[in-house]
């Protein structure tokens, strides 16, 4: 019987964001790796036990399965641009060189790879040309996508880039449709979704409730111009959610638009569009970082369909 289903191996997984969207799309994850323990252990209790805790610089190629397709979003935090000491060097940039290996070695027909908007910048833009000079040299035609993911129906403005790359052998045409934007600021038959339309079902967590994560910080809401301290527009969607990736500082859970207090880990989760019943494993700091560090499930949907439907279509197998 024809195989109809793409395999698929995650890297730099997280809590699974980018990972559950694909599996709610109907392809097969086989293997994902991760450092985090806390982030496996929620990857774990709501996606799969075949996730694997260790740095992938310790893990052999050798070990990881053939697949179809690779996925994943290396750590960010050296091309963000919220980083002011951004460096070539920065050993978290180098950490791609690692996907980029997997990739050259096991030779999927595709893989996907999510970053933020600093990437382009990186270096004065040289930094992503030797990216794209990389995996050309593996064997791979890459399409670089800028978006904001509130177009695509997340309410949150968050940027990010994302990398598509499709072996060569499957012709110099690019097989993977890149999701056109499904909502906009305006002339769109869908606007944007709000932060209020998003969370305003959530009762305020010292109050009885069910959900799950509805606890979060108690750090005090000032409000002045700087991340995580402005006020936020019920009517818009929300800031980016952010994740401090080095596990040190303290959090930067966003104020909720009452002003009053700082959003949940389960609203952040909401704005993320995880689902309510996924559970974050680990303290507090850690689900927020978690989430910030994690690929909105409803855009990651977008990508796991048209996956599907190119396996549906049998190419490349």
């Amino acid at each position: 019987m024809r195989k109809t289903k793409y395999k698929v191996v995650s890297l730099f997984s997280g809590c699974g964001g980018l990972d559950l969207g694909i599996v709610q799309s109907g392809n097969e994850i086989i293997w994902a790796n991760d450092n985090d323990k806390n982030a496996v252990a929620t990857y774990r209790k709501n996606i799969g036990n075949y996730i694997v805790c260790d740095d992938i610089r310790n893990i052999e190629v050798s070990e990881i399965p053939d697949c179809d397709v690779v996925i994943g979003g290396f750590p960010c935090q050296g091309f963000s641009m919220a980083n002011l000491k951004r460096n070539v060097d920065d050993e978290r940039n180098q950490l791609y060189k690692s996907f980029y290996s997997v990739v050259k070695i096991k030779q999927p027909l595709f893989f996907i790879a999510e970053n933020v908007k600093g990437i382009l910048s990186l270096d004065n833009g040289t930094a992503i040309k030797k990216i794209i000079a990389d995996f050309n040299e593996a064997g791979y035609n890459t399409e670089i996508h800028l978006i904001n993911m509130a177009d695509y129906g997340v309410p949150q403005i968050r940027q990010r880039v994302v990398i598509i790359g499709q072996r060569k052998s499957l012709g110099e045409k690019m097989l993977f449709e890149f999701p056109s934007p499904t909502n906009g600021k305006s002339d769109f038959e869908h606007p944007w979704v709000s932060i209020k339309t998003a969370i305003e079902k959530y009762p305020n967590p010292d109050e009885p409730n069910d959900y799950v994560n509805h606890v979060g910080s108690k750090y005090k809401v000032v409000f002045r111009n700087f991340t995580a301290h402005r006020p936020t527009d019920p009517e818009k969607p929300s800031p980016t959610i952010l994740a401090r990736g080095n596990g040190k500082g303290g959090v930067c859970a966003i104020p909720h638009y009452n002003g009053e207090r700082r959003l949940t880990v389960r609203e952040s989760a909401a704005l993320q569009t995880f689902p309510d019943d996924f559970c974050f494993e680990g303290t507090i700091g850690s689900c927020y970082r978690q989430i910030g560090n994690a690929v909105p499930v409803l855009f990651s949907n977008f990508l796991g369909k048209e996956l599907a439907r190119l396996a549906e279509k049998g190419i490349g197998l």
